[in-house]
């Protein structure tokens, strides 16, 4: 059974009651945004598409992706991982977690800005 997704940052674990969810944020110099859809698994945090609103300095769409509504799509062909870590930069704004319809800062989901550990609740450091 998959327990949904927590975020950990320090101390503090936050659950967050879903098992599918978006990352988006903003390229620090081309300023398109970034959307990656994510899903909770029991074999861990799958990327499921991730999409590019727009090309330039290092934002490149990779080989296989498709120019629709307004942004280059794809699938990567990753396989899960255990966690992954978002580390917030002073020069950027902050990344956007959207459940379902809602996007908000990461901020406002765990207090704070720096390193955010994203897995799947009930994991050794999400406990």
């Amino acid at each position: 059974m998959v327990a949904g997704l927590c975020l950990v940052r320090a101390a503090l674990t936050v659950a967050v009651g879903t098992s599918q969810f978006t990352l988006a944020w903003t390229h620090s110099i081309e300023k398109t945004r970034w959307e990656e859809d994510w899903r909770v698994t029991p074999a861990g945090l799958e990327l499921v598409e991730a999409r590019v609103r727009g090309s330039g300095a290092g934002v490149d769409p990779p080989e296989g992706s498709r120019w629709e509504a307004g942004a280059w799509r794809y699938r990567p062909a990753l396989p899960a991982v255990p966690s992954f870590v978002l580390a917030a930069s002073e020069f950027t704004p902050d990344h956007e977690l959207c459940v379902g319809q809602q996007c908000r800062p990461l901020g406002s989901w765990i207090a704070e800005r720096g390193p955010v550990r994203f897995e799947p609740c009930g994991t050794a450091s999400a406990r």
